[in-house]
């Protein structure tokens, strides 16, 4: 059931433009190895702008990750993820979003947009989890939020894949991005 935004109330809540801290946030992914473990990894260097209208349901969201960042702490893996097996850094080389909506099920926050990876474009959902509002020490009021998805990497192009001796496949297809954000309200 959808919540209508008459009955949305949301401590501390401000309309304006946000962007993003990349100091307290993070752009993180996993994704099944082997058959047999998740690997994880993370894009270093993001940007994302957020505009909270009065009416929370209308408010969107732009965001961009470099693919190049991306950091897997195994330098060997990172340079193969860049090449044409997997992202293609130089003819790609950003993952980008754009929300089309906003809304509420069952009280949970759902942010509807347009993924982009590898020149794709896909409707995904991120279930976003808000961690609220506030100040910091040196006057800046922030928010904070975990928003997570799942992707089959495969609608993206992303179909670099290796037969395993003992049976089954290198890397899994679903591929879940997790976003653990904290943004600044802008003056």
């Amino acid at each position: 059931m959808t919540t209508t935004a008459s009955t949305i109330e949301i401590p501390g809540y401000r309309a304006g433009t946000w962007t993003i801290d990349p100091t307290h946030s993070e752009v993180g992914f996993s994704i099944r190895h082997l058959m047999i473990s998740k690997v994880k990894g993370k894009f270093e260097r993001f940007t994302a702008t957020f505009t909270t209208a009065e009416n929370p349901l209308e408010s969107s969201v732009t965001a961009s990750a470099e693919v190049a960042s991306i950091n897997t702490n195994e330098p060997n893996r990172d340079g193969h993820l860049r090449t044409g097996d997997f992202f293609e850094a130089e003819t790609y080389p950003t993952i980008d979003f754009v929300s089309t909506g906003v809304r509420v099920e069952g009280g949970d926050f759902k942010v509807d947009g347009d993924l982009t990876i590898r020149g794709i474009t896909k409707q995904v959902t991120f279930d976003f989890d808000f961690g609220g509002f506030g100040g910091d020490p040196y006057g800046n009021y922030k928010a904070g939020a975990t928003a997570k998805t799942v992707i089959n990497r495969e609608d993206f192009g992303l179909t670099y894949n290796a037969a395993l001796e003992t049976g089954g496949v290198l890397l899994g297809e679903q591929v879940t991005i997790t976003l653990e954000l904290q943004a600044a309200l802008q003056a």
